[in-house]
């Protein structure tokens, strides 16, 4: 039995007639960059998430770029961000000529740890940046206090989180600007690259408008520098049709997120002294979009190896932390120094959870989980 990460092809056969519906209006409207399809989703998205603006933009790097902009980090400033996460948190802020500055994660939820931000804040700190990791929001409250009390701003990469709330407030909304990835693979995924900025600071919401087009207001009238940071029509009309199953795909992986706990729970495979570790917390399962379902093992590396050698597709989220990529060497920061992130790292494997995955799917994934670790134990003489 094969089981994919994502199962993309399962899921334009089932939406098909409304994609090409679509894709259709596009072309016949010849008007490929911004304007009414994009307009429309970005209406949609206020309403959806309870923002007053919202803005599509290239790519979910570039949301994050944009709104680093729009506040005019650059040269000498530092943010505050999370080690553990993709590249592009702490690359967007290298790429302003300012300094990410890493915090540890709580091991729990792999999200920044609001007890070693306020220690890491000095005179040149000019945001904050949290990711909502996994589907699952940061915990925002004591951040939005020091972000507050220390009068910097909070930005929230909700890159992997549309659709989680925090506190009855939709993931994205609560800082000053919220920032979303429309991967293909994500919960709500484009047919390329496309994200969104929101917000529900006027001010800001015109500042990147004007940056989002090379800072052109109006044309060709420069007072600013900006970047080509506009979203396609064919992705906003695309993710338009996607929109209205977000829910149900949403509540597919809730779904399936509780099919794995049961099933591992059942095989006796977690806990402190079994060799799972740790699987994601259903606490508040309503909050969560389970972007990726992770579990933690001592033996990831063979797991993964063994999965694959079953059919079963897995990833890696993420191999190398921030502060030990080469390029950030120059940071200074000794192996060690972050050991929640460097044990994530080499625990953490994710596990198929996309809406289209079948319950006899789910059943192999957790039978060659359970062929893994018993072969292993029976090989160790049955010692752990």
């Amino acid at each position: 039995m094969k089981v994919p990460a994502a199962d993309l092809q399962a899921q334009f056969a089932a939406i098909e007639g409304e994609i090409r519906e679509a894709i259709d209006r596009v072309l016949e409207s010849q008007h490929f960059i911004l304007g009414p399809e994009v307009a429309a989703l970005e209406q949609a998205l206020c309403e959806r998430l309870g923002c007053r603006h919202a803005l599509g933009v290239s790519s979910g790097t570039d949301a994050l770029l944009l709104a680093l902009m729009a506040l005019e980090i650059g040269p000498g400033d530092e943010v505050i961000t999370t080690p553990y996460t993709f590249f592009a948190t702490a690359g967007v802020v290298h790429r302003l000529g300012a300094r990410p500055v890493f915090v540890d994660i709580d091991p729990a939820s792999f999200n920044l740890d609001p007890g070693g931000v306020e220690a890491a804040l000095t005179e040149r700190t000019r945001a904050l940046l949290p990711v909502h990791l996994f589907g699952r929001c940061a915990e925002l409250a004591p951040l939005l206090a020091l972000a507050e009390g220390h009068g910097v701003p909070l930005v929230e990469d909700a890159a992997q989180s549309i659709g989680a709330v925090y506190r009855g407030r939709a993931a994205g909304t609560l800082g000053r600007i919220g920032c979303f990835s429309f991967f293909p693979a994500k919960n709500l995924g484009a047919y390329g690259d496309a994200g969104m900025v929101v917000t529900d600071d006027d001010g800001l919401a015109e500042r990147m408008r004007v940056l989002r087009t090379h800072g052109a207001q109006p044309k060709y009238h420069h007072h600013v520098v900006g970047g080509n940071f506009r979203m396609d029509a064919l992705q906003g009309a695309v993710l338009r049709a996607k929109l209205g199953h977000l829910d149900r795909w949403t509540e597919a992986r809730r779904a399936h997120a509780r099919g794995y706990q049961a099933r591992f729970e059942a095989a006796g495979l977690v806990g402190p002294d079994r060799p799972i570790r740790a699987l994601p917390s259903l606490d508040a399962l309503e909050d969560q979009v389970f972007n990726q379902y992770v579990i933690r093992t001592r033996d990831r590396d063979a797991l993964r190896e063994h999965l694959a050698g079953a059919g079963v597709a897995s990833a890696v989220y993420y191999p190398i932390p921030l502060h030990r990529q080469a390029c950030f060497k120059e940071l200074g920061i000794a192996p060690g120094s972050l050991p929640h992130a460097e044990r994530a790292a080499r625990e953490t494997l994710a596990l198929p959870i996309h809406p289209e995955l079948s319950a006899a799917q789910m059943d192999h994934v957790v039978d060659q989980v359970r062929a893994f670790f018993a072969d292993r134990e029976e090989g160790s003489g049955g010692h752990r």
